[in-house]
């Protein structure tokens, strides 16, 4: 297995797990970070219980719906075997918009542990009263776990007489913090030497966290683009264990002025993760800047950009699309999208990548040539509609012909795409499906599968009538024809009041259950009549 494949495997798999009834016994996944893993794959291939076949039955269904603080944006996170007073469970890390942590025991949806971590900024206090988001701002992102050491990182936003970004080294076991917590604060400094400081009023951490070369890495965008005089796009990091800064940070945009005192270059990406390679190296796109679309610049304002920067965050490599100007004068971030890194593939160009944004264009990229920046012309390996996108591509290998697939969920469709590597490189769209989902187009996928077999893709619909339910879609990619996909089950899995901002909710599959949070609730699927120990 090659270095950069068995990356991808590398997903921390717990001992043996005990007998289900009448399940057989299995390898139990951690699910530790946003979409499974660095690459954001965001497919899980070690679920053995759950198949075509009996997720399209009616054994499969909702097995517990438990309550939670306040809406959960963050992705959950499953740790099996975690011993918690004395007493060993598989248990869910929810984190919510309160800024409470909550270990739910995941078989019988008791909650074992909460700590809340202090009062959240009430979206009115914010400058501006950004309504692109629930009535309280707390946890925005998603955690990650670093299971070497039992700890959770989450990064906290507080109202106690300002506001103000805290980032937390918790304990798996106890949710209290193993060292303590250190306010976020940085500095860089712009085109003209002077010194840009970070502003927590007006800085919002929405990608989920990134754990890489021994740190935690955290980007940060706006609150729906108001105070842009004041707002840009940081990417900054903090050593595991101390929480120690890194010396350096990254700015996207330090342009010393612009023609509408509007800066931005947002990294948000809709709370898709920061991905990384096997080399440490980080991987992200930022959104739009000035809307007179006069401001990028490849040096000092990398606007609507895939960026590739560095373990120390110095700039490797970047992509711009050539309509670059219009995305900013028509606010349609490319930086809507986050970015997947394809595992390894045969043929010329074998570390791929793709990212989608606003317009609806899916770019496949080279990850060592991204393409940089021409105004007449795309130089990437491919350019495909999807449908506007305010979400982030999955990945599988198919087991009809062991190939890589692209998953993805532009506008209203789950859309599969073949890697084809010969004669030249490209997607090839093989099947795709329509959900029933409203608010911005586009929505997010996961994959389950044992090894390459019985995949599944599940999706979650944003809300769309006026009941505001989201839904849980289950499609088989090995049934149907004709590039038809077969929805194998679909179930309301909680819901969305706050229609103001997007449900960006991920699906999450582990040892045969499937955890969708959202506003108030974690719902919890899987098959009826089965039990654990």
């Amino acid at each position: 297995m090659n270095h950069r494949t068995s990356f991808y495997f590398s997903l921390a798999i717990a001992a043996c797990a005990v007998l289900l009834v009448p399940r057989a016994t299995v390898a139990q996944v951690t699910v530790s970070t946003y979409h499974y893993d660095n690459y954001r794959t965001g497919w899980n291939n070690q679920e053995t219980q759950l198949t075509p076949g009996n997720v399209g039955s009616p054994s499969f269904g909702l097995l517990h719906k438990v309550s939670v603080d306040d809406q959960v944006d963050a992705q959950p996170l499953f740790v099996p075997n975690v011993t918690i007073s004395r007493h060993t469970h598989d248990v869910v890390y929810v984190a919510t918009e309160g800024n409470t942590i909550y270990a739910i025991d995941a078989d019988s949806g008791a909650v074992l542990l909460s700590q809340n971590f202090g009062p959240p900024v009430p979206y009115t206090s914010l400058p501006g009263a950004c309504g692109n988001n629930g009535p309280n701002v707390g946890i925005n992102s998603t955690p990650v776990i670093d299971t070497s050491s039992g700890t959770l990182y989450v990064i906290t936003y507080t109202l106690e007489g300002s506001q103000t970004y805290t980032i937390h080294a918790l304990s798996l076991s106890t949710l209290t913090d193993q060292v303590p917590p250190v306010v976020i604060s940085a500095s860089h400094k712009l085109a003209n030497g002077k010194q840009f400081f970070f502003n927590a009023s007006v800085q919002r951490q929405r990608p989920g966290l990134l754990l890489a070369n021994g740190n935690i890495y955290a980007g940060f965008g706006s609150f729906c683009d108001i105070n842009a005089n004041l707002s840009r796009g940081w990417l900054l990091g903090w050593a595991t264990g101390t929480l120690t800064p890194l010396s350096a940070s990254f700015l996207t945009d330090r342009e010393k002025s612009s023609p509408d005192a509007f800066f931005l270059s947002s990294i948000w990406m809709s709370g898709y993760g920061i991905a990384a390679d096997p080399n440490g190296d980080l991987f992200f796109v930022t959104g739009n800047s000035d809307y007179s679309g006069t401001t990028y610049n490849r040096t000092t304002n990398i606007a609507e950009s895939v960026v590739k920067v560095n373990p120390a965050l110095s700039r490797l490599n970047y992509f711009t699309p050539s309509d670059e100007i219009s995305l900013d004068q028509e606010d349609t971030d490319f930086g809507s999208g986050g970015i997947l890194l394809l595992p390894q593939q045969p043929g010329p160009i074998p570390n791929l990548a793709v990212a989608a944004g606003k317009d609806g264009n899916m770019y496949l990229m080279n990850q060592e040539r991204l393409g940089g920046y021409s105004p007449n012309v795309n130089h990437v390996v491919g350019t495909y509609g999807i449908g506007g996108c305010w979400c982030g591509q999955s990945y599988y290998v198919d087991p009809s012909d062991n190939t890589a697939r692209v998953v993805s969920s532009g506008g209203n469709s789950v859309g599969v795409w073949k890697v084809q590597t010969h004669p030249h490189v490209a997607l090839v769209n093989v099947s795709s499906a329509g959900i029933n989902s409203g608010q911005d187009p586009g929505f997010f996928t996961s994959i389950s599968s044992d090894g390459n077999a019985n995949p599944i893709i599940w999706a979650v619909g944003r809300p769309f009538d006026r009941t505001n339910n989201v839904t849980l879609y289950a499609f088989d990619p090995e049934q149907g024809g004709g590039g038809s996909l077969t929805q194998i089950y679909s179930g309301t899995a909680g819901n969305w009041p706050n229609l103001g901002g997007n449900a960006n909710l991920v699906p999450v599959v582990a040892d045969g259950e499937v955890f969708v949070a959202s506003y108030k609730t974690l719902d919890i699927f899987g098959l009826t009549g089965t039990r654990k120990k």
